[in-house]
């Protein structure tokens, strides 16, 4: 392993800010009678990072699973970096990382193994190059090195998160997919992971799609929030959303969490 990393800055060339990077049209999921999705469209901005909220069975991860070819809806189409996506078939899936909830690392490899594999999978990357390539990426999360050689088990939650998020980084990824990142993590532990995010997001031009039950990170680093709502979405600016008059999104903002965090985020911003 090598002794020192050292983070090489990115230029990004791609598009302006507002260029869709996402487009989903006329989705529609069914599971027997139970239509979860029925006509939903979604635009995710380049560069933005933009929340996925929901109640319990309005397709949350069906959403995500669908967009990343891993679920096949029953109509509708999906395009991601200007590439139609279909289930189980050749996509831009190297340009996208994903951290999957609990942070799904091979237990039988390393932290650094496991940021290895998919740079050792999808390209042509020399051995020595590669687990440079790999602690670079383990650096970038905040991890120290020595964490390079311990295994999953032997880490914190808040410390697998971030090795599974170094490896959803392995391949200067353009889109950032996140399912529940601070879940199980302690309030203090999921503050810095969300300045964590909010951080690679701006220094690495990333887009960043994040599925969440979280108010606090949806307030700290969310451009727009996504609501799934009556087998459809509506979707507005982070400031905005709060007041649009669905009884459920009314319901889920008006909760006291969500409005102590709301109040915080106003406080933070008035004090910069």
């Amino acid at each position: 392993m090598p002794e020192a990393c050292e983070v090489i800055p990115q230029t990004s060339t791609d598009g302006p800010r507002n260029e869709h990077v996402i487009r989903v049209r006329g989705l529609v999921n069914r599971f027997g009678r139970q239509v979860v999705h029925d006509g939903l469209n979604l635009d995710v901005r380049r560069d933005e990072t933009l929340g996925l909220v929901g109640g319990s069975g309005t397709g949350k991860s069906v959403l995500l699973r669908s967009i990343l070819g891993l679920h096949r809806p029953n109509a509708g189409s999906i395009t991601v970096l200007d590439q139609e996506i279909h289930y189980r078939q050749p996509g831009p899936f190297r340009q996208w990382g994903v951290l999957f909830q609990g942070g799904a690392l091979l237990s039988g490899l390393t932290v650094q193994e496991n940021v290895e594999l998919p740079i050792a999978l999808h390209s042509n990357v020399p051995v020595d190059l590669r687990r440079e390539l790999a602690c670079l990426k383990i650096f970038m999360t905040g991890l120290t090195l020595d964490a390079a050689s311990k295994y999953p088990n032997q880490l914190s939650g808040g410390m697998r998160k971030r090795a599974a998020l170094a490896r959803a980084l392995a391949l200067d990824p353009k889109i950032l997919f996140l399912d529940e990142p601070t879940a199980g993590l302690d309030p203090i532990a999921a503050t810095e992971f969300d300045k964590l995010i909010s951080y690679l997001q701006k220094n690495l031009d990333l887009t960043v799609v994040m599925v969440t039950h979280d108010v606090d990170s949806l307030f700290n680093i969310c451009d727009r929030i996504a609501v799934l709502v009556d087998r459809g979405i509506v979707v507005d600016r982070t400031e905005r959303i709060v007041d649009n008059p669905h009884p459920w999104i009314q319901s889920y903002f008006g909760d006291p969490r969500a409005r102590r965090a709301r109040k915080a985020t106003q406080n933070h911003v008035q004090r910069q």
